[in-house]
């Protein structure tokens, strides 16, 4: 058997999403922009967050929505890319995280967010390929000390206990469990994120600048 003709292990991507619901997504904007221009930031970057995850090809996509799957928006994601909706379950983050990779089928899989719009197709490549080498878990870390993807091979809840979420510690705490637990794990890259106001005007040039490239293209 010709083994390089034979199609790298899928690698499966989890998207965990908030429905873009005025007063309920991207909150700590929300004094900054107000509550519907929060939820339109949302809708957003959720689409280019999935945008990028079919365009990746590495594997299925799956979405968690937040509060439930019933949102028009989530409906009309199902109906539009034909995506597999699972409803988040009502944990603290860290026991959520936890929930979708217990919920996997044993496939490795790569969990994201939609807060982070420098993710690209490379990236997500990058890091299936990770997860096809000799590592336990795989990192897309972030400028405010968190990250914003973490991929495994198999579960392992034990890595998102005991982490202070949403602060600048995160994957301080999380490295340091990852060397207690005795596994093994690569960053392949450090991007931005969009949680604060000036993170929204970075979003606004990135968009400027994406728009003069079509331009020039055209």
């Amino acid at each position: 058997m010709d083994t390089s003709r034979v199609p790298p292990e899928p690698v499966e991507i989890a998207v965990m999403a908030k429905a873009p619901q005025p007063g309920y997504s991207k909150t700590r904007l929300i004094p900054a922009l107000g509550a519907r221009a929060a939820a339109r930031l949302q809708r957003q970057l959720t689409l280019r967050t999935l945008a990028t995850a079919n365009a990746a090809g590495i594997g299925p996509v799956t979405l968690w929505c937040a509060p439930d799957t019933g949102h028009r928006f989530f409906r009309a994601l199902q109906r539009r890319h034909g995506l597999d909706l699972r409803a988040q379950p009502d944990f603290d983050l860290g026991r959520r995280m936890a929930q979708v990779f217990a919920e996997n089928v044993g496939a490795p899989l790569l969990l994201i967010g939609t807060d982070c719009p420098a993710l690209s197709v490379e990236h997500l490549r990058q890091a299936a390929l990770a997860l096809r080498s000799p590592v336990d878990a795989v990192f897309i870390t972030t400028e405010d000390g968190g990250y914003f993807l973490v991929g495994l091979k198999q579960p392992c809840p034990a890595i998102f206990e005991g982490i202070e979420w949403s602060t600048a510690r995160v994957m301080a705490q999380t490295r340091s469990r990852m060397s207690a637990l005795g596994l093994r794990w690569q960053e392949v890259a450090r991007l931005w994120d969009v949680d604060r106001p000036e993170d929204v005007a970075r979003w606004q040039a990135l968009q400027r600048g994406e728009a003069g490239l079509i331009g020039v293209e055209e």
